[in-house]
């Protein structure tokens, strides 16, 4: 979800991305990564484009300052000006039941973002009084999971090596991505 919210954000504020004949913004990624990350693209209104590259930890959704860090959670790995998808999926490096985050410096995305995780709403205004203007999700991280996070985030160590790869498939073969 990350991914897909980040990409939204970034559609229609990226002038400079390819677009294919549908103007929709080219979006390239690694040819071996999890299935989900092309779908994130295409379920932001975009689409995907592959590429051979090895990649250890992280990569960049291009031409968007947009970094898939699913594999990566450590102390000096933000970059000013990017948006950095972290994964909280039991398997990563700071792990639990699900959710995930998108590390940013951005003021004017801040209220993007939390609006589009949110259903549309703004928080601690009740539906009946709220203005709904953006594409949004129920993507939200629910309190039980996020006070446990902050729990465990206190107790890992700053640094932490990048998770190995998975054997992931060449996604540029798979015809539901041609």
């Amino acid at each position: 979800m990350a991914l897909l919210i980040a990409c939204a954000y970034w559609k229609p504020r990226f002038k400079s991305a390819p677009i294919n004949q549908w103007a929709k913004p080219i979006i390239e990624i690694p040819k071996r990564t999890y299935v989900g990350v092309p779908y994130s693209i295409l379920n932001a209104g975009c689409v995907p484009a592959f590429r051979d590259q090895d990649w250890l930890g992280s990569y960049q959704l291009k031409p968007f300052p947009v970094w898939d860090c699913a594999r990566l959670f450590t102390s000096g790995m933000y970059e000013r000006g990017t948006f950095l998808c972290v994964s909280f999926h039991q398997s990563k490096v700071l792990a639990d039941s699900q959710g995930g985050a998108i590390l940013h410096d951005s003021a004017e995305a801040d209220e993007w973002l939390r609006r589009a995780r949110f259903d549309g709403r703004k928080e601690g205004v009740a539906p009946k009084d709220d203005k709904f203007t953006q594409p949004a999700w129920h993507a939200y991280l629910s309190p039980d999971v996020a006070a446990r996070l902050l729990w465990k985030l206190s107790k890992l160590p700053r640094h932490n090596d990048p998770l190995p790869n998975d054997e992931y498939p060449d996604l540029s073969l798979l015809p539901v991505f041609q």
